[in-house]
Formats: C-alpha cells, sequence, structure tokens
C-alpha cells in the first residue's frame, strides 16, 4: 500500500518569554492509504502540535521546525509550503476536526450557513444544493430536528452537538486524509459507536485515511489499524495497534492500559437536604421569521428531586438531554420556571447578601475550559479572580492558596503567569477546576469536568474531588456522559432523557438493575465502547 503522509525528524520547538520549549522531539511515522493511524497519550504530549504541523496551523515565527524536519503529503513537502499549496490542502484533501468546537465554529453565524460555506468553498453547487448538503451531513452524523438546528448559533446547541457539526463540516469535500484531534471527547458513548462507525464507513467508500487522536484507549483499540504513544514530545512506542494493547514493551504503555476508574465503595448516608428542586421548566426562545409569533423549546419539563449534603449525585444522558441546562439553571445562569431551594432558603427570594453567598457557595465548572476562560488573563489571575471578591487575603496568602489549589489539580505553580492558549484542553479543564475549588464552595456543580482528561489524570481528579468531598463536606451535581466516571463517582443518579428524569436511584442499583430501556442502552454502549 503507499503512504500518503510520512513524517520524518519531527521536531518542533516553541519560543515562549525568551525560552524555548521543545514540543515534540524528533518523532517519525507514515500512514497508508485507508489506514487509521492513532496517535496517543496524555494530555500535553504532543499529540495536538503534531497534527497542526500537518496542516501548518502553527504559529511562525513562535513554532519553529528542526532543519531535519519534514512532513511529506503525496510525497510533496509540507513544511514551508506556499500559502496557494496550503490553501489547496486545507479543509479539501485534509481536514481536521479540532478538540475544541465551540473555539472552531463561529459564534456569530447560523451553524448550517457555516457548513454551507464549506460546501460552496470547494464545489460548484448552487446555495440550495449546498443547504440541502449540508442538512444531509448533519443527519448524518445524527443531528435531530435538522431544520432547527440548522438555523442555530453554536451558543444554541449542547457540547455534543457543536462536535457533531465540527465533524459535519471536516467530512464535506470528502478529503484524503481526515485529522481528528478528540473527535468524540464530547460525545455520549452511544453518538460515539454511531460517529466512529460512521467515519470507518466513509473510509471504506472514499480510501481515506484517518489521522486519530486522542486519550482515549477504549475507542483506539477499536478503532486504528496502528498506533503510535507519545510522551514527553517522544513517540516511545508504535505498532500494530492489537499488538501494542496485548503485548506493550514501554511502561508508559502500560501504565495507559491500567489507568481505569474503580466503582465507588463509600456511599453518603447524610440524610439532610442541601439543595431542592421543585417542579423546575426551562424554556428556550426559538428565532422566528414571523414577528408577531414567539416560539419556544422546552429544554427541561417538570423536574423536581433533592440532594443530600455531602453526596454526589450523577446527571446521565445523551446530548442534548437537558442535562447542562438543569446545572445552569440551579447555578442561577438562565431564566427558570419552579423553585430552587438551598440551604432552606429559595434563592429567587434571596437578599443581596445572600446572593452573594450563594456565588460563592455554589461553583459551576463548564464543559468548554477554553470558552469560560479569559483569554486576557494569566492563570494565576484566572484562579485567584474571586478571592478579591469574596475574602480578604493579603498578597501573600492570596498567592499561597492559588500555588496550592494549581498544585491539587496537577498545574506547576510555576506556570501560573502563562495564558489559557499556552496549555493544552486537558490542562485547560484543570485550570477551570481549581478556579472553583479555590472559592472554598459547599455546592458544586461539575459540567463533564473530565471530558478533556487523559484516564491518568481523570483517576486523579476523580480522588481529588473525593478527598475535597470528605474533608470539607462538599456537595456535587456531577453531569458527565462518561458513564465509568459517573459510577466512580455517584451515590445516586438520575437518568435524563429530551428533558426529564426517566430513572433515578442509588448508584449501584441503577448500574446492576436498570428498569429503563433507555438506561440500559446507555449502559450496554458504555461497556461495549466506551473509554478506557
Amino acid at each position: 500500500m503507499s503512504k500518503i503522509l510520512k513524517v520524518k525528524d519531527l521536531s518542533i520547538s516553541f519560543e515562549v518569554r525568551d525560552k524555548s520549549f521543545l514540543a515534540v522531539d524528533n518523532i517519525s511515522f507514515d500512514i497508508e492509504r485507508n489506514q487509521t493511524l492513532a496517535l496517543v497519550g496524555e494530555s500535553g504530549s504532543g499529540k495536538s502540535v503534531t497534527a497542526m504541523s500537518i496542516l501548518q496551523l502553527l504559529p511562525r515565527p513562535q513554532a519553529s521546525y528542526s532543519k531535519n524536519s519534514s512532513i511529506l503529503f503525496n510525497d510533496k513537502e509540507v513544511i514551508d509550503a506556499s500559502t496557494k499549496e496550503l490553501i489547496k490542502i486545507r479543509g479539501n484533501i485534509i481536514s481536521m476536526v479540532f478538540q475544541e468546537p465551540m473555539t472552531s465554529l463561529n459564534p456569530y453565524h447560523r451553524v448550517g450557513n457555516q457548513i454551507t460555506e464549506s460546501i460552496l468553498l470547494h464545489s460548484k453547487k448552487s446555495k440550495i444544493e449546498a443547504n440541502e448538503e449540508a442538512k444531509k451531513l448533519m443527519r448524518l452524523v445524527e443531528i435531530d430536528d435538522v431544520d432547527r438546528r440548522f438555523a442555530a448559533y453554536p451558543h444554541e446547541l449542547s457540547g455534543g452537538q457543536r462536535q457533531r457539526i465540527m465533524i459535519a463540516m471536516a467530512l464535506v469535500n470528502k478529503p484524503d486524509l481526515l485529522i481528528a484531534d478528540e473527535p468524540t471527547t464530547a460525545l455520549d458513548v452511544t453518538i460515539q459507536a454511531q460517529i466512529l462507525d460512521l467515519m470507518t464507513k466513509l473510509q471504506k467508500e472514499l480510501g481515506m485515511s484517518i489521522l486519530f487522536i486522542t486519550h482515549d484507549l477504549g475507542l483506539v483499540e477499536k478503532f486504528s489499524d496502528e498506533v503510535c504513544v507519545m510522551k514527553d514530545g517522544k513517540i516511545v512506542e508504535k505498532g500494530n495497534t492489537k499488538t501494542v494493547f496485548h503485548n506493550p514493551q514501554h511502561a508508559y504503555t502500560q501504565k495507559l492500559l491500567d489507568a481505569e476508574p474503580q466503582p465507588k465503595e463509600n456511599f453518603s448516608t447524610n440524610e439532610k437536604d442541601l439543595l431542592e428542586i421543585k417542579n423546575l421548566n426551562v424554556f428556550y426562545n426559538i428565532p422566528s421569521s414571523n414577528p408577531f409569533k414567539k416560539e419556544s423549546f422546552h429544554a427541561v419539563k417538570n423536574i423536581s428531586f433533592s440532594i443530600k449534603e455531602n453526596s454526589t449525585i450523577g446527571l446521565v444522558g445523551e446530548s442534548g438531554s437537558g442535562k447542562s441546562t438543569l446545572g445552569r439553571a440551579i447555578a442561577n445562569l438562565i431564566p427558570y420556571e419552579g423553585n430552587i431551594i438551598y440551604d432552606g432558603n429559595d434563592i429567587n427570594k434571596n437578599t443581596t447578601q445572600q446572593t452573594k453567598k450563594l456565588k460563592k457557595d455554589i461553583q459551576i465548572i463548564f464543559q468548554d475550559p477554553y470558552g469560560s476562560l479569559s483569554p486576557r488573563m494569566t492563570i494565576g489571575e484566572i484562579v485567584g479572580e474571586g478571592l478579591g471578591v469574596h475574602f480578604s487575603f493579603s498578597k501573600n496568602e492570596r498567592n499561597i492558596k492559588i500555588d496550592k489549589v494549581l498544585n491539587d489539580v496537577g498545574i506547576s505553580p510555576s506556570d501560573k503567569s502563562k495564558y489559557p492558549h499556552e496549555f493544552s484542553g486537558g490542562q485547560r479543564q484543570r485550570i477551570a477546576i481549581a478556579r472553583s475549588l479555590i472559592m472554598s464552595p459547599a455546592f458544586m456543580i461539575l459540567d463533564e469536568p473530565t471530558s478533556a482528561l487523559d484516564r491518568s489524570i481523570q483517576i486523579q481528579v476523580i480522588s481529588l474531588l473525593k478527598e475535597l468531598q470528605n474533608e470539607y463536606s462538599l456537595t456535587y451535581l456531577f453531569i458527565s456522559h462518561d458513564l465509568k466516571v459517573i459510577r466512580s463517582m455517584s451515590d445516586t443518579i438520575f437518568v435524563m432523557k429530551q428533558g426529564e428524569i426517566i430513572e433515578a436511584g442509588p448508584s449501584k442499583n441503577v448500574f446492576d438493575s436498570p428498569k429503563e430501556e433507555y438506561t440500559k442502552r446507555l449502559l450496554n454502549a458504555a461497556l461495549s465502547y466506551a473509554s478506557g
């Protein structure tokens, strides 16, 4: 078989504040036609930098290549290719699905128009034909209610839906090489299976090659032909996927394979309610061409439940089921109907002083870390920002607290003068967790807090969250599509579907004896296709 991509002796350095950082260290690999090569490794190992170098998307002159570095695509050198040559390649014969869809989609344009634009740019189709093709692609990647979603803006979609829009855009021109950088990170296990099956089907139909970048080894084993394991910018092991998985030669590969969240053993027995939800409803306005007719979408439907102090509620369900919307309503970030009673007080009837305390006591960690971190602030400033509002610390005390919480989530305190864009996706998620932890909250809403993290780091964060919960009597609402992580964290499980809670109960009961067919389907998908 002919090789479509040849990467040889690739070394990439970054100049950061008069210092040089070697991100990729002399790596080599090939991808054959109609082959899937997986590039795996923990966050910050150099996977995404390698992928972006293939399309020459790294910033010059901050990023530089060694003189021996070579990236040949169809036997043509990509490094230092002209702008004209790169335009022919990018999005046409090489497409890329980026890790964070919210930062890749234009917030000012409807998602349907963004897909249509890609089609018009690379084909001679009419606008009407391009719109129909875009809708067809949206159906292909399992977007529901296509006509309505076509007219939506990125912020109106869930994280999983945004990721599927990105995949649809990447498949527009049926590329020779698809670079998929964590393409299923934000997706539920059922959708993961569908997306990977879809990509496999398209690969066979088009003879497409795939560079699959992920930290999810469960997907690598099922989806890739060859695998390269990266650590600290180097490839420490590579070969046939089955061979590497069944007989790993490097200790680091073995460590990745062994990383697995364990089911929770010590369950909370606290009986005091910290939070009570009564008849909660959330409606979203839908854009209408008729100014006299208002339409709305019922996102959360008449939900009631309570959360015990020092316990963890696991909220699961497919993308678009209303999980994140429910979390935002509880955090009082969006309008809602019904009652949310926190520590005995209805949060809509709070005094100014109670509202200020509530903002400290209830913290939320969002699914998309890059979208929730200010690009103009250093991570030290981001993590410590809330301290000045709610506490009276000296500068020294403030720095000590910032250093401790960064250390707790696995970020070196010496990096606190860096900006969010200088960190990997997984590192940014940890920074977002640190920003909430530093406030010493009583209740934390964790919206997919580990979705961008490697399994080994997930386990560390889960362990950290459990330790903090025991030490400070924290209460968690843990929203996730990763059922193994949910099982490791939760005392009680709520299963959401189309805005309603369709099943609830103690974690062990729901996992061992699910009652609803929908829950059974989620669990079956988690066991057969999920991470780890």
